[in-house]
């Protein structure tokens, strides 16, 4: 993977892989039935943890609470859209070395671990351009899709912070279980999103000052007075509006 452009190869094997999941939703009869019980979910172990330096990711569609959803053929075109919006947005995580932690409803959650990656690249680096991507399949190939199933478009806004998180596994034994991120990257990167608008990525400026030159040049200070500060120096933690946008596939 090159993290510097969007690769064309990348790019047709995205938009092929696109068009399957397309084809397959298509397919499927009412995707939203009546039901008495939540779906199963598989048990992980409890209690563990891992701390390591990563760049952390919050995605989070704009204006999903106005979305009409009250019918069944409501409820059904959502699920169909939504379908088809995170399976690319996981797949592309994971193809740029993330792991998704959790899908929201209305957003999901992914880290890049430092030197992690094929080949292997600063997590802030690969979070970047994942997010780079992400805008562009949705503005080219899935917001066209919607647009021909007369649905409004999906718009969403992206945090990414940086520092040593801790990984773990928490839940009672037999019953939910899942995995948490623990620190400061994560919360602060939860927070950011509020700060940020449709189409928007919002960087805070430990994770900015891992990225390249180049990179940081197209950076622009978003917001000053964030309200948390540095502990060793009392100087305010500011976030960074990354503004840059991927070019045609090269």
């Amino acid at each position: 993977m090159d993290y510097d452009k969007l690769p064309l190869a990348y790019w047709r094997d995205q938009a092929a892989r696109i068009e399957e999941i397309r084809q397959r939703i298509r397919g499927r009869q009412q995707v939203v039935s009546p039901g008495h019980a939540l779906p199963g979910d598989d048990a992980l172990a409890a209690g563990t943890g891992r701390r390591l330096p990563l760049a952390v990711m919050f995605l989070d569609i704009c204006g999903f609470s106005s979305r009409w959803s009250w019918t069944t053929q409501e409820q059904d075109l959502l699920l169909r859209i939504f379908d088809l919006f995170f399976t690319e947005m996981i797949r592309t995580a994971e193809n740029y070395g993330g792991q998704v932690e959790k899908n929201t409803g209305d957003g999901l959650m992914a880290y890049f671990e430092d030197n992690a990656g094929d080949p292997p690249a600063d997590g802030c680096h690969r979070a970047v351009s994942c997010a780079l991507t992400m805008q562009y399949a949705t503005a080219f190939l899935i917001n066209p899709v919607i647009r021909a199933s007369n649905a409004g478009e999906l718009h969403f806004r992206i945090a990414i912070d940086w520092g040593y998180v801790t990984i773990a596994n928490i839940g009672a034994p037999r019953r939910f279980r899942g995995l948490v991120a623990i620190g400061s990257a994560a919360n602060l990167a939860s927070k950011m999103l509020s700060v940020g608008t449709a189409d928007q990525i919002i960087m805070g400026e430990y994770a900015v000052a891992r990225l390249s030159a180049a990179r940081q040049a197209a950076c622009v200070l978003h917001k000053a007075d964030t309200g948390w500060i540095h502990r060793a120096t009392g100087a305010p933690y500011r976030f960074y509006r990354y503004q840059n946008v991927w070019s045609e596939p090269q």
